[in-house]
């Protein structure tokens, strides 16, 4: 099956949906419609949620299995992709370490999986970030928004000069890309901003918490997972021995320090 697109409720065109609701939330920077990939194989699911972010003004396209959401991703690039673990074909780990490996673009996982293993499984195949079912709509888009704004951020980094450098790695922020021995790094946004702050805060002790706010925009009451998961992908990336590392090192019990 095709990858499809919905648009609206009620016989609503995309065009009065884009128009009913305030700009910012469906749209980017550039005023144009934020375009989402939805690879989910529950129907119900599915549809109420894509209905729903389409009244927030976004563009989405739909997926029923994880090579329907592989043909759709090749066919057009969307803007973030929001996966389940849990589909009928290919696993959504299979689905987001291909994704991964051709694009940095933002991976949200929608999931019923509470399991702590599956939880950081998918993170560490590659996802930015991660909702529990039952989903609350209103709670998808804020994640959404904060994972499209790190992708702002990102951009808006590269018009900076500095340049960061410790043990052999250099972050040029003119260009937005990061260096291990002269070799970039491929990093997704996410990965880019956690480095970043670390670079910002050299020799400092950075909470989880801090972490939370500073790089994923927004507070996740306590649930460390993200960071640690993120914080073991980019060790793998950064370090020369990841299961010892001489960089970014652990502040047990609070979080991480980059040693420079």
């Amino acid at each position: 099956m095709r990858a499809r697109v919905r648009r609206g409720a009620a016989g609503r065109t995309s065009g009065q949906v884009a128009c009913s609701v305030e700009r910012g939330s469906g749209f980017g920077q550039d005023g144009a419609v934020i375009s989402l990939l939805f690879i989910e194989d529950d129907d119900a699911i599915r549809v109420a949620l894509t209905l729903a972010l389409e009244d927030e003004g976004y563009e989405v396209r739909e997926a029923p299995d994880g090579r329907a959401g592989l043909a759709a991703f090749a066919e057009r690039e969307p803007d973030l992709v929001l996966l389940d673990l849990r589909l009928p074909d290919l696993s959504g780990f299979e689905v987001c370490r291909s994704l991964r490996a051709n694009s940095i673009v933002p991976i949200i996982i929608v999931t019923a999986q509470t399991d702590t293993y599956d939880l950081v499984a998918g993170l560490e195949a590659g996802a930015d970030d991660y909702v529990t079912k039952p989903v609350v709509p209103k709670e998808l888009a804020a994640r959404i928004r904060a994972a499209l704004r790190r992708v702002h951020l990102h951009e808006s980094t590269a018009s900076s000069t500095s340049v960061s450098r410790f043990g052999d790695i250099e972050v040029r922020r003119e260009q937005g890309i990061v260096l291990k021995s002269g070799q970039e790094l491929n990093l997704t946004k996410t990965e880019y901003r956690l480095v970043c702050e670390f670079a910002d805060h050299a020799n400092m002790v950075l909470s989880r918490d801090q972490l939370l706010e500073r790089v994923w925009g927004y507070e996740y009451l306590g649930d460390s997972r993200l960071v640690d998961a993120h914080v073991r992908r980019l060790r793998v990336k950064v370090e020369d021995q990841p299961d010892d590392p001489k960089l970014i090192v652990t502040a047990r019990g609070i979080g991480y320090r980059l040693l420079a």
